[in-house]
């Protein structure tokens, strides 16, 4: 007998959604992703990832995407810098020429790469899953608002941190890390912020001092995405009577928080072109796990939400989508598929969010940025272009 082809649904257009449909269309297997926004260009998608060999690569080489992603990725970003809060640079690392372990890419580009691989029609936008009910007998009908009720074989939740599918395998949610982001922007950086552009090189840079630190991360055209980064409420400009709305009171509390700090540095706030947005930084327990359910699964930051200070959130959530299909192609019953699937992601997540968060404790810290420091050297075989730091 021909096996039935199950339906499958992922919920949510991000990288490890996306990747996910690309690998389970090159197999020959109908999926639909059902993604909130209204088109595919209606919100920003944040800055730059670094696409690491073991994780982010392996699943656009399984989709079919290396060299259409080797044509807009800048290597060169893969630069990295760290100073303290007197701007002394204590750690540089430059790659090689030719060297692309890491390069970089700005989610915007990624997203247009992995929908533009797509079949037309995949996804479906406009489409915010409202509820999904369990049937019984290992399928859910999924109401959506945008949309008609459908019933699947398979739901993927890949819906980032705020799930609307992870309620029905796990009762935890994300909790506050304690460190917020306030993020801003430069444009055009090198012609209008020469100096800023100087400061942050061609990849990121990071200057951290007493439980706070600055952050930019060189975009593509020209861009310089900044973070100031620190411990505290997340409700902080509440509580001392600032508005998020009004940019110049926002620069000036941060200001007052960072005061001291080398003038160069505050400069990343004193110039930046954009408003500022309040970014708290949330995280799901370590380890997160759940008992197998028939008919549904996680992926990305559904499954592992961590702070970015593994580097790995994006880059695990390709490879989340790209082992879920490769196991769903391999295997005769989806249900097998997704148990071998979880067997592997579960203790993997793991691993990378104990990082995360032994990375946030090393920068965002009362010693910065010696945790970060030392981390950094520790995990370094110092190649060519790294810069020492001065001695103490």
């Amino acid at each position: 007998m021909t096996p039935i082809t199950p339906r499958i649904a992922i919920i949510g257009g991000g990288p490890g959604g996306l990747i996910c449909a690309r690998v389970l269309q090159r197999h020959g297997i109908p999926v639909t992703v059902f993604d909130r926004d209204a088109y595919a260009e209606e919100r920003p998608q944040g800055g730059t990832l670094d696409m690491q060999e073991g994780t982010g690569q392996v699943a656009l080489h399984e989709a079919g995407l290396t060299e259409a992603f080797q044509a807009i990725a800048r290597p060169e970003g893969q630069e990295m810098r760290l100073l303290d809060h007197t701007g002394t640079l204590l750690f540089r690392h430059a790659p090689p020429p030719g060297e692309q372990g890491e390069p970089e890419i700005d989610r915007g580009e990624l997203r247009r790469l992995l929908l533009d691989s797509l079949a037309p029609g995949t996804v479906r936008w406009g489409r915010y899953l409202r509820t999904l009910h369990p049937l019984g007998d290992g399928t859910h009908k999924a109401e959506f608002d945008g949309g008609p009720t459908e019933t699947f074989d398979l739901v993927i939740g890949a819906d980032g941190a705020w799930s609307r599918v992870r309620p029905l395998l796990s009762d935890h949610s994300p909790h506050y890390s304690g460190v917020t982001f306030v993020e801003t922007g430069c444009d055009d950086a090198d012609t209008r912020h020469p100096a800023i552009a100087r400061l942050v090189g061609d990849g990121s840079m990071m200057a951290a001092h007493n439980n706070k630190a600055l952050i930019a991360q060189r975009n593509s055209h020209a861009r310089i995405r900044v973070y100031a980064a620190f411990r505290g409420s997340q409700d902080w400009a509440l509580e001392h009577g600032v508005r998020l709305a009004d940019p110049e009171a926002v620069r000036a509390a941060l200001l007052e928080r960072f005061a001291g700090w080398d003038d160069r540095l505050l400069a990343l706030l004193r110039e930046n072109d954009d408003g500022f947005v309040n970014r708290p930084l949330h995280a799901l327990p370590v380890p997160h796990t759940w008992t197998h359910t028939p008919g549904l699964t996680l992926l990305g930051d559904a499954a592992h939400l961590m702070t970015p200070f593994s580097g790995m959130g994006a880059n695990l959530a390709m490879l989340d989508g790209c082992e879920l299909a490769l196991s769903l192609a391999r295997h005769t019953e989806s249900d097998e598929a997704v148990r071998a699937y979880e067997a592997a992601m579960l203790p993997r997540a793991a691993q990378a969010a104990e990082a995360a968060a032994r990375g946030l404790d090393n920068a965002i810290a009362p010693d910065a940025p010696q945790g970060s420091l030392r981390h950094l050297y520790h995990s370094s075989d110092r190649p060519s272009g790294e810069h020492r730091p001065p001695a103490r």
